[in-house]
């Protein structure tokens, strides 16, 4: 979960702004835009317009996890972004202007902001507020968007019913006007007994494209983790089971069976290669992604399959450092797969993932102290949030936003 939350915002941006699109490409800046101004509280240096909340929710989800307590100007921070009815925005730079109908809500930032307030104590108005706005823009399917209004996608819909769970709700109550349950909004998008290819069945899809469901690995491992009502956090479990495909030809019927088919699709795919991968616009080959390995190694935590895991837990030891540099979603996606398969955050690889994170905002209440200033976010980062966006776009002007031809991954 990571750099594909800020490709998603981006698209869904330039999706919703397509009007003016032609216009804006016709007159040249005249000059390069000024730098971002960073706030002191928030993690990472990087513009954080698009993933500001995104990255801040990981980064204080994976410190208090691992018993870090974050910085208070840090905490403030995120719960100040929240706006008066619950939601919030991908970021504000000005948190202290009221919301209003020209702010763009952010179901998934809104949704990882529930889960790490939660997990900090002592915001129970707040995650009480944003789970009431949640709940008010689910659609009549059952399930949500990123852009609230617009058609529903199995990534959002997952992100959203792991922070109902992690709050306390149960998602198979939560309904929308319609009667539709969050868990039948989510089942909507699972490939089932007749997908083809063969091997696509329990994966999970994005949206629709030209009339059929194409699997989403990004969507996938959240389903996982939501079809078990689950969060980000994960407990290292007890006991080890192997990973099954979906059970065929009765399929998945209830969300938990439908979780263990998607473990299953993901155990499979992680066999070849020891890592997923996602074509790149323009490129000959398909290139790791290590964002979406990283969920999937805690998805399948999650469903208690902690050997299949293993190679791609090995895998990113040795091949993510690079890709998360710099980046405090990135490093704490790395600290949460590291706490859910019982692996000290500490020593992954040969780098200390705490440390890390923690030198990219300001210094934690206890803890590791703050490293040297990182280097600024690669900008192989940079480079995976446009072509994503790229991808965005020329897949359907439409709503739909491919976020794993995308997020989600790769992080910022």
């Amino acid at each position: 979960m990571n750099v594909r939350r800020s490709a998603a915002a981006l698209a869904a941006s330039a999706v919703l702004c397509v009007g003016a699109a032609p216009a804006a490409l016709a007159a040249p800046s005249p000059s390069a835009p000024p730098a971002p101004v960073i706030p002191s509280g928030l993690y990472g240096k990087n513009d954080p317009t698009y993933d500001g909340v995104w990255r801040q929710s990981f980064a204080l989800l994976a410190q208090q996890t691992v018993g870090v307590k974050p910085a208070e100007e840090a905490v403030a921070w995120l719960a100040g972004q929240q706006c008066a009815n619950g939601g919030f925005a991908s970021f504000r730079a000005d948190a202290g202007a009221a919301c209003d109908d020209k702010t763009m809500f952010d179901t998934n930032a809104t949704a990882m902001a529930v889960q790490a307030l939660k997990a900090l104590g002592g915001q129970d108005a707040a995650v009480k507020k944003g789970v009431d706005w949640l709940k008010s823009v689910q659609n009549e399917d059952g399930g949500w968007a990123f852009v609230p209004g617009t058609p529903s996608e199995g990534n959002s819909t997952s992100l959203v019913i792991s922070a109902l769970a992690v709050a306390g709700e149960k998602p198979a109550e939560v309904k929308s006007k319609a009667g539709k349950s969050a868990y039948e909004g989510l089942l909507a998008f699972q490939l089932g007994c007749a997908a083809e290819p063969a091997a696509d069945r329990g994966a999970f899809g994005y949206q629709p494209a030209d009339g059929k469901l194409p699997a989403n690995a990004d969507a996938t491992a959240a389903a996982v983790l939501a079809g078990l009502g689950q969060g980000a956090v994960v407990a290292p479990a007890a006991t080890d089971t192997p990973a099954v495909p979906l059970a065929c030809p009765a399929g998945a019927t209830d969300p938990a069976a439908a979780a263990q088919g998607a473990a299953g699709h993901l155990a499979e795919t992680l066999k070849k290669d020891g890592h997923l991968t996602a074509v790149t616009p323009g490129a000959d080959q398909p290139t790791a992604d290590t964002g979406n390995t990283a969920d999937a190694v805690i998805a399948l935590a999650a469903a208690g399959h902690k050997q299949s895991a293993a190679g791609a837990l090995e895998w990113l030891k040795a091949n993510s450092a690079q890709w998360a540099q710099g980046s405090p979603a990135a490093l704490g996606t790395l600290v949460l797969a590291a706490h859910a398969t019982g692996t000290d955050p500490k020593s992954f690889g040969g780098t200390d993932l705490v440390t890390a994170l923690n030198a990219t905002g300001p210094a934690p209440k206890t803890g590791e102290s703050p490293a040297p200033k990182p280097k600024e976010e690669s900008k192989s980062s940079d480079q995976n949030v446009w072509w994503i966006v790229g991808a965005g776009l020329a897949a359907g002007m439409g709503i739909g936003v491919l976020l794993s031809g995308r997020r989600k991954k790769n992080q910022l």
